[in-house]
């Protein structure tokens, strides 16, 4: 496990301007929810306001480092802004845990909520609805 990363986050993938954490593969794996509906971190040298993650141009360097949580491709629950990678990899941590936690209202993220979705996610987190 990840230092800091709490049990349910799996890191999904580690490159230089990007480092990816997945929530609970072993639920959200496409049989019974999309593939889409993977609650997803992101930590990421440079914004990505309006752009999906895999968009991501190559070669581009920020000197801001990004931390977003997504529970689908166009459903960001949280963005936040570091100055250091390493500061941004502690705010994945703090992120990842208080979502494990249930401390996230991620409900209001949703204009059209999906029930079954948001309901899972409630029995994953311990969060009361």
């Amino acid at each position: 496990m990840d230092e800091g990363i709490p049990e349910g986050w799996t890191r999904w993938s580690d490159e230089p301007d990007r480092t990816v954490f997945v929530y609970r593969p072993d639920v959200f794996d496409s049989q019974a929810f999309p593939a889409a509906c993977i609650p997803t971190i992101y930590l990421s040298d440079g914004p990505h306001r309006n752009r999906r993650p895999e968009r991501r141009r190559t070669g581009f360097r920020s000197r801001e480092w990004y931390v977003t949580l997504y529970l689908e491709p166009e459903v960001v629950l949280a963005e936040e802004r570091y100055d250091e990678r390493s500061e941004a990899l502690e705010g994945s941590a703090t992120l990842a845990r208080r979502f494990a936690a249930g401390e996230l209202d991620y409900r209001s993220a949703y204009q059209v909520p999906r029930e079954a979705y948001l309901d899972r996610l409630d029995e994953l987190t311990g969060r009361d609805a």
